[in-house]
């Protein structure tokens, strides 16, 4: 009898967990954990997330992506973003692009150009013939209630006091809240100091992505960016379309900007006003694999 219930409790222990499959992709060093939820059944934690996020014990990535079939008519698919340190966010530029590869590359969608669904309102994807994505990521919000900001009241500039000094900001969002500061050298630029300080300032209530933007001509800019809940990335899509709204609002970028990240260039292009901003740049394959579920015990 304890012979068999041993048997039985050591083929219990070895059977295989749940699992599921998963691509690492990456748009300019950005990277992306991205999974099928159209053909999985996926349920995720902020514990699992983080733990997969793990560059040492983990996939490693900035955000998980995670593909959902469309919710209603005219919404090709549903895109939901978590950053790395599990909590679910509105919007992604970089991950919408490795976002349209994977849908193509997984004949999930025959379309070239399609529609979808985040947390922070619509936008439309679309396949260029060399291969690079353009994303139409709507229209920047500049009203501090939507970003969300808490000011008394709209501005081009917005005056942050910080423990050290006052710094000129511009405030908006892309569908997710971005605070960019313009700066002489990006490179010497403070993002673990005033940035940080910023990123946890109580003037924005759900945090936020802060930018430090150098100006090299009226058609280029150079950009670094922190991203709330991950750190500094080497490159963060809606952190190059704010960059480029606030540079126009100051009146010195023109309408379609190359913007330098450390991870490589994007294009971006906005025509002001009620305008949607466009985004172009590239998305990468790195490996697809396979992962145990975490235990529900």
């Amino acid at each position: 009898m304890k012979i068999h219930q041993y048997e039985k409790f050591s083929s219990a222990e070895i059977l295989p967990a749940p699992s599921i499959t998963f691509s690492k992709m990456h748009g300019l060093g950005n990277d992306f954990m991205v999974i099928d939820g159209v053909n999985q059944q996926v349920s995720l934690t902020p514990e699992c997330i983080w733990q997969w996020s793990q560059r040492h014990r983990g996939v490693g990535f900035d955000q998980l992506l995670l593909v959902e079939p469309g919710d209603r008519e005219g919404v090709d698919f549903c895109y939901r973003i978590f950053n790395a340190d599990g909590e679910e966010v509105e919007q992604c530029g970089n991950g919408a692009r490795c976002f349209a590869q994977f849908v193509l590359s997984h004949n999930l969608t025959d379309k070239r150009c399609f529609q979808v669904s985040t947390l922070g309102g619509m936008i439309t994807l679309k396949m260029e013939d060399d291969g690079q994505v353009t994303v139409n990521m709507g229209r920047p919000c500049l009203e501090p209630k939507r970003v969300p900001f808490l000011a008394k009241e709209q501005s081009t500039t917005y005056l942050l006091a910080l423990s050290q000094k006052t710094v000129a900001t511009s405030v908006l969002s892309m569908g997710n809240p971005h605070c960019v500061l313009i700066v002489d050298d990006v490179k010497t630029a403070p993002l673990q100091t005033i940035g940080r300080e910023i990123s946890q300032l109580s003037d924005f209530p759900q945090g936020v992505n802060v930018g430090f933007m150098e100006i090299i001509s009226p058609r280029e800019i150079a950009l670094r960016v922190l991203e709330r809940g991950v750190g500094e990335t080497l490159a963060c899509g809606t952190g190059a379309c704010a960059a480029v709204v606030a540079g126009q609002l100051h009146e010195v970028l023109e309408d379609t900007v190359l913007v330098n990240l450390p991870g490589g260039q994007l294009t971006v292009s906005w025509q002001g006003s009620d305008h949607p901003v466009f985004m172009t740049g590239p998305a990468e394959h790195v490996y697809q694999g396979q992962i145990e579920l975490p235990s529900l015990a």
